[in-house]
């Protein structure tokens, strides 16, 4: 033990700013972002932001209600925002893959919560990413009820972060989509996208980082990083839309995977895809990068949306008033192909 007349120099005394975290920080970035959230906010919200947990009261209109939830990140696109210093919309790209996923069984898009990680808190930063995601939830008409801010020093380099979405949605159980009645001579119909959206980056950064370009050359009416960049396009308000005026038997959203591995998704046994491949318009972007990355023609389509970021199986007899609807909500829609029966020897979907 030593003497309590010891001479020994008093310890340095810590504090977890010492370590890396900023309390302080993040107790400012709750309040720049609680403005954001509470424009999103509906009317069954009992608590909100600032709470250990969010309350939300299932709506009364619903019968029989199911709860539909999904989860996703925006992959590599992060990595460009860093070097691009674009954090404004990849908060809609967030959202945007979450409710677009749930919208497919015909949910409703009720409330999301986000996570956002870093190794030092940018309080700047951090509000610019949950201002897109905001703005992303009313674009889906859902609520941002919480979420979480996680500040790790030594998990994250310097200036990046990482994100993580979480959606939940309801659907009346008798109108679960499920594709269970598509059946042969259907039509399909595809909404256009808006970009590479949040998929295929891994790719674009690989042809970019091969073929050194100036990114802020003209593409059409864009440059190519805003061409890139572009956020995800959020369906749900056209899709329910038209949901409440049609029957729609099946909806594939167009991620990873692209438009061979997703469509398929969605089909009852002993059918198949057949897509027209001049049927769209194919942007831009996806020819600049096919032709800088001699990327083939299968790796497009498994790869990127290649323009249609969401796909719409509906009864021959709904196909012209279903695209009447959906172009009425400002949507570019084409008809893309059908359905045919599919033999042994035949792909889930051709593309010709």
């Amino acid at each position: 033990m030593t003497s309590s007349n010891s001479q020994h120099p008093k310890p340095e005394q810590l504090s977890y700013r010492d370590a890396g975290v900023n309390i302080d920080a993040g107790n400012l970035l709750v309040e720049k972002i609680k403005p954001f959230a509470q424009r999103t906010w509906r009317p069954e919200i009992l608590a909100g932001i600032g709470g250990f947990g969010a309350l939300f009261e299932v709506p009364q209109k619903y019968r029989n209600p199911v709860l539909v939830s999904g989860t996703d990140g925006v992959g590599t696109k992060l990595k460009v925002a860093f070097q691009f210093n674009q954090h404004d919309s990849i908060g809609i790209d967030l959202v945007a893959m979450s409710v677009n996923d749930i919208l497919v069984q015909g949910a409703e898009p009720l409330f999301f919560l986000d996570y956002f990680a870093c190794g030092s808190l940018n309080v700047d930063t951090a509000t610019r990413v949950v201002q897109g995601i905001a703005a992303g939830c009313e674009q889906a008409g859902c609520a941002l009820i919480g979420g979480e801010t996680a500040e790790m020093p030594g998990m994250y380099p310097e200036g990046e972060y990482d994100l993580a979405g979480f959606a939940v949605g309801i659907v009346e159980k008798s109108s679960i989509i499920n594709g269970s009645t598509i059946s042969e001579n259907d039509i399909i119909l595809g909404i256009a996208s808006n970009g590479a959206h949040a998929n295929g980056f891994s790719l674009i950064r690989k042809i970019i980082e091969k073929h050194p370009v100036d990114l802020n050359a003209k593409l059409g009416n864009s440059t190519l990083i805003e061409a890139i960049m572009a956020p995800t396009r959020i369906y749900v308000k056209p899709v329910l839309e038209l949901i409440r005026k049609l029957p729609v038997k099946g909806l594939a959203h167009i991620t990873g995977g692209g438009l061979l591995e997703n469509i398929p998704r969605i089909l009852p046994t002993g059918m198949m895809v057949y897509i027209q491949q001049d049927s769209w318009e194919i942007p831009l972007l996806f020819h600049w990068l096919q032709q800088q990355g001699n990327v083939a023609n299968e790796e497009m389509f498994r790869v990127f949306n290649c323009g249609i970021g969401m796909v719409l199986v509906v009864a021959p007899e709904h196909a012209d008033e279903a695209m009447a609807v959906l172009h009425a909500c400002g949507e570019t829609v084409w008809r893309i192909g059908h359905i045919k029966q599919r033999h042994a020897d035949e792909p889930a979907i051709l593309i010709a």
